[in-house]
């Protein structure tokens, strides 16, 4: 299987931490029908990144 370029990003800035993991979820569910091949998230805590990223749908990946 070859990866494309089509995706779609979804972004959330807050200082609050509670529930940004489900709205995070909720946002890239909604947008994949833009990219089906892979998803990921990145976090910025303080000035560190943190990610996770796989191939397959949201609801996989995330589950």
């Amino acid at each position: 299987m070859a990866i494309h370029e089509e995706c779609g990003v979804f972004g959330i800035l807050s200082r609050k931490r509670e529930r940004l993991g489900k709205l995070v979820y909720y946002g890239l569910y909604a947008l994949q029908h833009r990219g089906q091949e892979s998803c990921g998230i990145v976090v910025n805590d303080d000035g560190v990144f943190s990610s996770y990223k796989d191939l397959g749908l949201v609801s996989e990946v995330f589950s």
